[in-house]
């Protein structure tokens, strides 16, 4: 443990602060990163007594890739990483199809001990710091409500290694403590799901003889399940299904490695070994009044497609900066109401997906075999997995749906109709980074607090012009950027108009300058009453 990790281990809070977040894993840190970046006094408390050393989830995909760009530390990232350039499957040995992953899509293989350094800098960067050996014991009188301003707080019982038990109070908490959450078991939401029956196990290993170092390759049998991923610095991971009552050894990997996969490789000396089973689970609801969980204390699932880490980091993106707007005055409270509707909707997706690839990697019984082996072919043949389904694992389809109708243009138009096609924006997708970063929308040098009007102008438009500023005058939190219409190349739409971006990047809701009443609406819905 370094002097540092060992200074926050033995803290205690002594100064106010106004966010609670138990666990200091990816989620954890990213929020607090988040948090205080936005000007948020901040306390994070985790139980360990120092940083996993385990790499555990492997995978950073583009979307969350923005996310680290922003927070000003994708450099780090890079550095200490492995792209991924294809997926490769196979069928008892026979291969099947190679997707190639466009730059654009590609993940980035990074060990999650080393994600989490790179947080952990960031954050001592920021002035945070973890408390170590704490963890939290209960909530005293929770309300149950559900209404965020039912209180003023909430007050956590935190117990520290030398056995002494604080009551301490913030305005808001946040459970980024894993699977086995504890404010999760404090909330009393269920945690919905199944467990599968079959084992898994993983040895992270160098390796003698050949393997790509830029891919991960699937080997698929009635036997079960191999995938083998290349890691950074000449390391892959095996990792492969077990029959019941199988213990994962190095000698047992290397048996699977003959009979299933990729022929003249030897396993060297492991740098880890586990045996885990894998879930697919969800909490009923992810927020009780000023209480929130997300992460792995949210949902969990199968690693197939390596989605875990990576829906954990965007749920404390989408939370920290609610959170942040509420503190600082910026939005109404209700704000915080749709982080549950927004990333519960995500997490089920993730769990459904990623469940139909894992039993897709079990089939046994020849019919389906056949089918899923036709399937990746035909993906294969006619580019559908990198038209379609690489977007979507790298998080470029996400898109929160509009709840109000004003967050749409009015009438039927061409944007519309094109929303989500073509990489065209749809109302809650993020908005295009090709025009957000060179615009300070998004990325190091822009604002994290700042909502963001972009008004698409036809030439000159003075009035439209006048009529975006005058409307944004008393909105301090609101920034405005003007665009030409040539802007359509990224958005798809030719027309004069407007998106109104939040500060996380998506689009809150997009219109034309005969769409303004529905802009106001929106300015109100989103930020409350303008200032007087």
């Amino acid at each position: 443990m370094t002097k540092a990790e060992h200074h926050e281990s033995s803290g205690r809070a002594s100064e106010a602060y106004d966010v609670l977040i138990v666990g200091a894993g990816p989620t954890g840190l990213l929020a607090a990163c988040e948090l205080l970046r936005r000007g948020i006094r901040v306390r994070i408390v985790d139980r360990a007594s120092e940083p996993s050393p385990f790499p555990k989830a492997l995978l950073v995909w583009p979307r969350s890739l923005d996310l680290f760009e922003d927070l000003g530390v994708l450099p780090q990232l890079r550095e200490a990483g492995l792209q991924i350039n294809a997926f490769s499957y196979y069928s008892d040995r026979e291969h099947l199809s190679t997707f190639g992953f466009p730059q654009s899509l590609a993940p980035l293989c990074l060990p999650q001990n080393e994600t989490e350094r790179v947080l952990r800098e960031r954050l001592h960067e920021l002035g945070g710091k973890i408390e170590r050996e704490v963890r939290l014991l209960t909530f005293d009188a929770l309300d149950y409500s559900g209404r965020i301003d039912a209180t003023d707080g909430v007050t956590a019982v935190l117990e520290h290694s030398d056995g002494t038990v604080e009551r301490t109070r913030a305005s808001f908490v946040i459970g980024a403590d894993g699977a086995g959450s504890a404010v999760r078991a404090q909330l009393g939401t269920g945690f919905a799901g199944s467990t599968y029956e079959t084992a898994f196990a993983l040895v992270d290993a160098e390796i003698e003889g050949f393997l790509p170092p830029d891919r991960a390759l699937y080997y698929q049998s009635p036997a079960g399940a191999l995938v083998i991923v290349a890691l950074p610095n000449g390391v892959f991971r095996f990792f492969s299904s077990l029959a019941p009552g199988e213990e994962v050894s190095v000698a047992r990997m290397q048996e699977i490695v003959d009979e299933r996969g990729p022929k003249g490789v030897r396993i060297g000396t492991p740098i880890w070994e586990s045996v885990f089973r894998v879930h697919a689970r969800h909490a009923d609801y992810f927020q009780l009044g000023r209480v929130f969980i997300a992460g792995d204390a949210a949902h969990v699932h199968s690693p197939a497609g390596g989605q875990g880490l990576n829906t954990g980091l965007q749920d404390a993106h989408n939370l920290a900066w609610k959170i942040a707007a509420v503190v600082n005055g910026q939005a109404p409270s209700e704000l915080l109401l749709d982080y549950g509707a927004e990333r519960a909707a995500v997490a089920e997706r993730v769990v459904r997906d990623t469940d139909i690839q894992t039993r897709a990697w079990l089939v046994r019984t020849p019919g389906k075999v056949r089918l899923r082996d036709t399937a990746f072919k035909l993906a294969d043949r006619t580019g559908l997995f990198t038209r379609f389904y690489a977007p979507v694992m790298a998080g470029r389809r996400l898109a929160y749906p509009p709840v109000r109708p004003t967050q749409a243009p009015g009438g039927r138009s061409r944007c519309q109709l094109l929303g989500g096609v073509r990489d065209t924006p749809r109302i809650g997708a993020v908005f295009p980074r090709e025009l957000a970063l060179p615009h300070a929308i998004a990325g190091p040098a822009a604002d994290p607090s700042s909502w963001t009007l972009v008004a698409v102008c036809q030439g000159d438009a003075p009035d439209w012009r006048a009529e975006i500023r005058e409307l944004s005058a008393d909105r301090p939190q609101l920034r405005v950027v003007e665009l030409g219409t040539d802007a359509a190349r990224h958005t798809g739409c030719r027309q004069q108009g407007y998106y109104l971006v939040r500060p996380d990047g998506h689009v809150a809701a997009h219109g034309h300058t005969s769409d303004l009443p529905s802009l106001r609406a929106e300015l109100t819905a989103w930020l409350g009453q303008p200032a007087e």
